[in-house]
């Protein structure tokens, strides 16, 4: 079964928008956050673009990192660092999360920040870009087999939250990370994605699900549900799974 059969137009256009570098959006779900983000692949960001999720979306940019390239590269869950730390700090260990600490999921997908060692200060438009778009570098680098080292490039603390998907994806976890790595492996495109939560002006919540597909329609883009891509992505796999069945 070839991909264009296997994904609804919906997902077709939102695979070639990732391919193109193009801006999207992906929507969780009403039992998760109930967030809808900006999200394009780290390697076509620029600083017009950081620019735009700041002052359109005014939520965290981040990167969400595969979970083969967070862990050959180096990289853990930040809770996973503070729980070590408390050994020699015993404070961090009460405010480091909890099971059930967190309405939406068992677990943060959140790892280091990070500036590139080229940018001064690292929060700028163009260095929050440069930033990302070296990241999606590094991890393409990593994934093709290629020697690297994280800290020759990277420092910490930084203006980049890195965000690290879980291994198992949307069988694991459900979260924009997940979501966005899963549409980039789907794109067959290096899974580092910007990921940008969109907030209301008027509210200071979450912009509702009606309002930023509204904002989507507008701008021509994309807008995803999380469960439209868990199906799509789940019969991707099982598509991978029965071709390399039949090929033993």
């Amino acid at each position: 079964m070839s991909d264009d059969n296997m994904f609804s137009e919906n997902i077709q256009h939102a695979i070639k928008a990732a391919q193109k570098g193009e801006m999207f959006f992906i929507y969780d779900s009403d039992s998760r956050e109930g967030e809808t983000d900006f999200v394009i692949p780290a390697n076509a960001v620029s600083p017009d673009d950081v620019r735009w999720m700041r002052r359109d979306g005014g939520g965290l940019i981040c990167v969400a990192l595969d979970g083969d390239a967070s862990a050959k590269l180096g990289l853990p869950l930040i809770a996973d660092v503070i729980r070590n730390a408390a050994d020699e700090t015993p404070s961090l260990g009460s405010i480091v999360e909890q099971g059930g600490d967190l309405a939406y999921d068992n677990r943060s997908s959140f790892s280091i920040w990070v500036n590139h060692r080229d940018t001064r200060t690292g929060i700028p438009d163009n260095d929050r870009a440069l930033t990302i778009n070296k990241l999606g570098e590094i991890v393409e680098s990593t994934l093709t087999g290629d020697d690297v080292d994280f800290g020759t490039e990277f420092r910490t603390p930084g203006h980049v939250a890195l965000l690290r998907a879980a291994d198992r994806l949307v069988d694991e976890r459900r979260g924009q990370t997940e979501l966005s790595i899963a549409i980039a492996r789907m794109a067959g495109i290096t899974p580092a994605m910007v990921v940008c939560e969109m907030l209301d002006d008027h509210t200071g919540a979450a912009l509702s699900r009606e309002d930023a597909r509204t904002y989507a329609q507008l701008h021509n883009l994309v807008f995803l549900e999380g469960q439209e891509i868990v199906d799509a992505y789940q019969a991707w796999e099982r598509s991978r799974t029965e071709m390399a069945h039949q090929k033993e």
